[in-house]
């Protein structure tokens, strides 16, 4: 038999008197004569088996009933507390495993469901809102109808790796939220604004334990994938490829540029588009009605045009026609007998209950009307999907072009107009005119390059905001002026021969006859 010091963790021959010097137990010994012994902790010398927090949790519920029938009944929280202190002098090692903790971890757990539901009730509408079935789901039809796949796979939880792409609003989040109620397979988000590579691993690895232990699958949602660099995208190619977990990724960029082209060949890819108005509207006069979630407890009255007013201007935005509804029931106050619209008084001051606003005492008893004046201060202006460097840039430009091309004034000032909208720089929009007189106009109507280069001169000097009016004077013209290609096709021609077919040489007559090659002495 030998002693450790469980200070230094040494063996010593001889035991020295000193409650920190334990006994080690010997387990066996080879045929060397070495001892394999295993030390055994000072804590567990009098310590009992506790089954694990289910067995210290019963513990300590034991101790205070125990102790309880000998004291006044505890009729709150603090009195409970005062009973665990003082059960704490009499049984200590009870407490010391379990008392604070027990206590605390309970505690929390309420405490937690109550700042839960707070948080609920605080959200945005648009987030209160959100579909929590595929039935109550508005828009994509072309994707979700049924007998759709993603439906198909989403029912039969058998949906493959996939990647969501749309404008914003448009149900990218909602729809993966929908996935994780109605799979069996462990959810899990993060963001590709605030993961980082670390984060990454660690849910990868535990998604390979989980399906390795227990057969549960993991499905990985993304948002914003596109701000993951490539290195972080890569990361996912090996697991996504091996099935240890399923992949979603939302993002308001086209994939096939910015996602990783392996990760997208091992993913199916799904285009989510704009709501219609009818579909916006149908989700206002839901929000409206929904008690729960929405603003059915209000006594609001809409008006058609007003209704129709946010479902335009939100531009397909299901999230910004929700909370521009939810601003204007919550800044408007409520009309009751013998005052105007919109809450107006006539002719007499507004009581301090109703001029408060609806979170005033009483805001319930009148009307709410909701009329297009405060659908257009809730609105305010209209947001364009644009993005100088992204897909809408090169989409509008390209829409404009063919609009000249196709002598269509009417819609290639549409497309002018909403880049200018976006703030598109009106440089390049020129530009792109001086390229259309020349590319598209060419020999049909040698007056339209002067006047593109002249356009191009005429916003350098007058700059925004009128630099939009020699803008629509020049896109008008191309569109009225006839159409040859025949110089550019004609460049084209000559440049497939070049790069097709043997390089000719110049024709001794075409040569530089003042220069002779070689010439004689």
């Amino acid at each position: 038999m030998a002693y450790v010091a469980t200070s230094l963790g040494q063996h010593m021959p001889v035991r020295m008197q000193s409650a920190r010097i334990i006994a080690v137990a010997v387990r066996a010994i080879d045929g060397s004569g070495r001892i394999s012994a295993a030390i055994i902790p000072s804590a567990a010398i009098t310590a009992r088996p506790t089954n694990g927090w289910r067995g210290a949790l019963s513990n300590f519920i034991d101790g205070l009933l125990a102790y309880l029938p000998r004291t006044k009944q505890a009729s709150s929280r603090s009195s409970l507390r005062d009973a665990a202190c003082n059960l704490n002098t009499r049984r200590r090692h009870h407490c010391l495993y379990y008392g604070r903790a027990v206590v605390s971890w309970v505690h929390d757990l309420f405490e937690q469901k109550e700042e839960v539901q707070v948080a609920d009730s605080a959200a945005p509408l648009a987030t209160r809102m959100r579909p929590r079935s595929l039935d109550e789901f508005v828009g994509q039809e072309h994707i979700l109808a049924r007998g759709k796949l993603l439906r198909r796979a989403i029912e039969a939880d058998r949906l493959p790796s996939v990647i969501f792409s749309g404008p914003p609003g448009s149900g990218k989040t909602t729809l993966a939220r929908i996935i994780a109620e109605i799979t069996h397979a462990k959810f899990i988000r993060i963001s590709g604004v605030e993961s980082n590579v670390a984060e990454m691993r660690r849910v990868i690895a535990a998604a390979t334990n989980r399906l390795r232990t227990s057969g549960q699958r993991t499905i990985l949602f993304i948002d914003e994938i596109h701000h993951f660099n490539k290195a972080q995208q890569d990361i996912l190619l090996p697991d996504v490829e091996a099935g240890n977990l399923r992949l979603i990724g939302a993002t308001t960029y086209n994939p096939f540029f910015y996602v990783n082209s392996a990760l997208v060949s091992r993913s199916q890819v799904f285009r989510l588009e704009p709501l219609s108005v009818q579909q916006l509207e149908q989700l206002i006069d839901r929000a409206l009605a929904d008690k729960e979630r929405g603003l059915g407890n209000y006594n609001v009255k809409i008006d058609k045009d007003a209704r129709r007013h946010l479902a335009k201007l939100s531009d397909g935005d299901a999230r910004k026609c929700l909370n521009a509804l939810e601003i204007g029931v919550l800044t408007t106050p409520p009309s009751v007998a013998g005052l105007g619209e919109a809450g107006r008084p006539q002719g007499k001051k507004l009581p301090h209950s109703l001029d408060a606003g609806v979170i005033a005492p009483g805001y319930s008893a009148g009307v709410i009307h909701f009329t297009l004046a405060v659908a257009e201060e809730s609105i305010q202006q209209k947001a364009v999907v644009y993005d100088r460097a992204g897909d809408a840039h090169y989409d509008t430009i390209s829409a404009f072009i063919k609009s000249m091309r196709a002598s269509d004034q009417q819609g290639a000032m549409y497309w002018l107009a909403k880049m200018l909208h976006a703030g598109e720089d009106f440089r390049f929009i020129a530009r792109r005119i001086v390229i259309f007189a020349s590319e598209d106009i060419g020999l049909a109507d040698p007056e339209a390059l002067p006047l593109a280069v002249a356009t191009q001169q005429a916003v350098e000097f007058v700059g925004m905001p009128e630099a939009r009016i020699p803008l629509a004077h020049a896109t008008a013209y191309m569109c009225r002026a006839p159409k040859s290609r025949e110089a550019y096709n004609a460049l084209n021609a000559a440049s497939e021969k070049i790069e097709m077919e043997q390089t000719k040489r110049v024709p001794e007559h075409l040569k530089n006859i003042h220069f002779p090659v070689n010439p004689e002495s």
